[in-house]
C-alpha cells in the first residue's frame, strides 16, 4: 500500500512565513526569516505525519494560464519585496538538499499542479493531504483529500469546510466567484460578502441557480447581482483550480530522496 502523500503549497508557506516572522537576517545582513519559517513548518509536518511522503510546489515566475483569459489577474499586486525575493532560491536549495521532491511548472500556479497530482493520486486510491493556508483549496476537500494548516494547527475535512465557510467544498467555487478575491484582483459581485453569498447558495445551490433567480432578488444587492451576471462565469473560471495540468514529472515518483548533509551544513551555517 502506498504511503499517504502530503502536497505542500511552498509559495503559500513562503509568503505566510515572511509576513509572520520578524525581519531576521544572518551575520552578513542577508534576510533569512522566510527560510527559517518555512523549514520550521516542514519540520512540523514531519512530526505530525511521520509515515507520509512530502512533496513541495512553488509558483513559476511570470504570468500563468489565467492571464490568458483575464489580463487583469493579480494586476493589483505590487512587486515582490526584495528581502523576500532573495530568499526564494536559498529556500529551494535547502528543501532539495533535504531530499524533498520540489517542482515548479512554467505557466501554471502551484495550486493547479497540486490539484492535478491530488486528483491522479486519488484515482489510484491514495490518500492525499494538502498543506496550505489558501482558502481556494477548500474546493478540493473530499473523502480522499484533506487540508492541513500547520501555522494554526487546523485540519479541514468536509464538515470543517462547512463550519468555516457555511458551504460544502463543491460550492466553494461558487462562493469565491460571488465574494471575489482582492488578492487576485477578482471583483466578485459588488457589496456581496460571505453572509450574502452563503444565503444565496443555501437558497439556490449554485451560481447558475442564483443567476436563474436574479430577477427575484430585491434591493440594491439584487441590482449589483444583475450587473455582474455576465461576468460570473469568468469569475468561476478564475477561482476554480485546474486539475488537468500537463505534468512534466511522474507523480508516482514523488518520494523523498537522500539528504545531502554536506550541502545542508553549508546552507544552515549560512
Amino acid at each position: 500500500m502506498q504511503k499517504c502523500l502530503i502536497l505542500v503549497d511552498g509559495s503559500g508557506y513562503l509568503f505566510r512565513a515572511f509576513h509572520a516572522l520578524p525581519p531576521l537576517t544572518n551575520a552578513e545582513g542577508v534576510p533569512t526569516g522566510a527560510v527559517y519559517g518555512v523549514l520550521n513548518m516542514l519540520r512540523r509536518l514531519e512530526k505530525m505525519y511521520p509515515d507520509c511522503e512530502v512533496a513541495v510546489f512553488f509558483d513559476p515566475p511570470g504570468k500563468t494560464q489565467r492571464h490568458d483569459y483575464f489580463p487583469e489577474y493579480k494586476a493589483n499586486r505590487g512587486s515582490m519585496p526584495e528581502d523576500l525575493a532573495v530568499q526564494i532560491q536559498p529556500l529551494k536549495d535547502v528543501i532539495q538538499a533535504q531530499g524533498y521532491p520540489l517542482h515548479v511548472v512554467p505557466g501554471y500556479e502551484a495550486d493547479d499542479v497540486i490539484a492535478t497530482v491530488a486528483r491522479l493520486c486519488c484515482e489510484q486510491g491514495r490518500e492525499v493531504i494538502i498543506s496550505t493556508g489558501d482558502k481556494d483549496f477548500a474546493q478540493l476537500v473530499s473523502a480522499d483529500i484533506t487540508i492541513v494548516d500547520t501555522m494554526y494547527n487546523k485540519t479541514y475535512d468536509r464538515e470543517a469546510v462547512l463550519k468555516k465557510f457555511g458551504v460544502y467544498p463543491e460550492q466553494i467555487v461558487d462562493y469565491l466567484a460571488l465574494v471575489g478575491d482582492t488578492a487576485d484582483n477578482i471583483p466578485g459581485v459588488a457589496k456581496v460578502g460571505p453572509k450574502t453569498a452563503v444565503k444565496w447558495l443555501q437558497s439556490y445551490g449554485s451560481v447558475e441557480g442564483i443567476i436563474k433567480n436574479a430577477a427575484f432578488i430585491s434591493g440594491k444587492v439584487g441590482e449589483y447581482l444583475r450587473a455582474a451576471v455576465k461576468d460570473l462565469p469568468l469569475y468561476k473560471k478564475l477561482v476554480q483550480i485546474d486539475q488537468e495540468v500537463p505534468l512534466p514529472f511522474v507523480y508516482g515518483d514523488l518520494v523523498r530522496g537522500e539528504q545531502d548533509y554536506d550541502a545542508l551544513r553549508e546552507h544552515y551555517a549560512r
